[in-house]
């Protein structure tokens, strides 16, 4: 099958989205696929033997350090020379609304999946009048799609809620080859504590932003000389974070990578995530496969992936102190010990093949309806 792939972020840049295409897209070509992306133009013009077709990317004044690709007709030039059997469309918000509109133009079958929950962003951007704007225009863009996926049950119910059309689940996954207990490093330990090893080590990892909560981390750091924290991770945020921990014993490390992110993981003692507005936290599950106890806020994605007081800990976010209570539980080792075991064995479950092949038998499921209805649609017009 020859697959097109339109995506509003990808390689270099790194979060939960890049990490599962990068996945389904290495396992599609590993299985016989030939496979097109078409994304903003950021220097990076192949994944592992795969074409990486550029659009020229710029910044946008609500979100200064990432640059996004706007309207452009490349993507149907593109399009017209890989003659896909199928456009997958990431996240369509504006590369992918060119997407959308060139493939139904063209015909080819289109699949879109739904990854961040941007109609939420706009309170932390002081936004909020903008919402029901926001919720029109992605449900306008997805139900242009012959098949919408997202990564969540609660998102779905939400989406359906919303009016969007045709949605179905698409599974989760982590690299368990990658992360695990035996990626633990001294020196890494060493660089995350500021050489204050004793201590308990928190760690977050994601992407730094207003939305993802980061700034209630701080909480526990102020009532506790038992903890130190770990920021993994860069954004727009990232300077004011800097400040805003100032004087407590956080360390920034930016972005990392592959076997080094999987050893800041199992160098850790204890994974944080404050957030409350995203559609999966594939974080969550690179923890836990590393054998890290979560303390999470409680939203329907997070309570989907960790079980209170089996793999993890989830505190109620308009609660006050629950955060640091559920935290400070953990300074207990036997029950640290018991959740890490227990998060090591939920998450070996979840490797990436099965998502993967779910993502194939989609794309095969859509092309043959396609077909089916141009056939109707054939028959229709000849008895006219």
């Amino acid at each position: 099958m020859k697959i097109a792939i339109i995506t509003e972020t990808f390689l270099p840049s790194t979060d939960g989205i890049v990490t599962r295409l990068c996945a389904s897209i290495r396992w599609l070509k590993q299985h016989g696929h030939e496979v097109l992306v078409i994304a903003p133009d950021l220097g990076v013009s192949n994944f592992e033997g795969i074409p990486v077709a550029g659009v020229p990317a710029h910044t946008f004044f609500l979100y200064k350090d990432k640059k996004f690709a706007f309207l452009s007709q490349k993507v149907k030039r593109y399009l017209l020379e890989f003659g896909p059997d199928l456009v997958h469309i990431v996240n369509p918000a504006l590369l992918g609304a060119t997407g959308i509109y060139y493939t139904k133009c063209l015909k080819f079958p289109l699949i879109a999946s739904y990854h961040t929950e941007v109609p939420k962003y706009a309170d932390y951007y002081h936004l909020p009048f903008l919402k029901p704007v926001l919720w029109w225009y992605f449900r306008l863009l997805h139900n242009r799609a012959d098949l919408n996926l997202c990564t969540s049950m609660s998102v779905l119910k939400e989406l359906e809620g919303k009016k969007f059309k045709n949605v179905h689940l698409w599974k989760r996954g982590v690299d368990t080859g990658l992360f695990g207990p035996d990626r633990f490093n001294a020196k890494m330990r060493t660089r995350l504590t500021a050489r204050k090893t004793d201590k308990k080590l928190l760690l977050y990892v994601g992407r730094l932003a207003p939305e993802k909560g980061i700034e209630k981390i701080r909480e526990v750091l102020d009532l506790s000389d038992d903890f130190c924290l770990a920021i993994v991770g860069d954004g727009p945020h990232r300077n004011y974070l800097e400040n805003y921990f100032k004087g407590t014993p956080t360390v920034f490390t930016g972005f990392l990578h592959g076997e080094e992110l999987a050893s800041a993981y199992a160098s850790s003692d204890i994974f944080v995530f404050p957030s409350t507005t995203e559609t999966l936290g594939l974080v969550l599950l690179e923890a836990m496969a590393s054998g890290l106890p979560v303390v999470a806020a409680e939203s329907g994605p997070t309570k989907e992936q960790v079980t209170h007081g089996r793999t993890g800990l989830l505190y109620h976010p308009d609660i006050p102190d629950d955060f640091i209570q559920q935290v400070t539980t953990l300074k207990d080792d036997e029950l640290r010990r018991r959740l890490s075991k227990n998060a090591r064995e939920a998450a070996r479950k979840f490797g990436w093949d099965a998502p993967s092949r779910q993502l194939l038998a989609f794309y095969k499921e859509t092309v043959k309806g396609c077909a089916f209805s141009r056939k109707m649609s054939g028959e229709k017009l000849k008895m006219l």
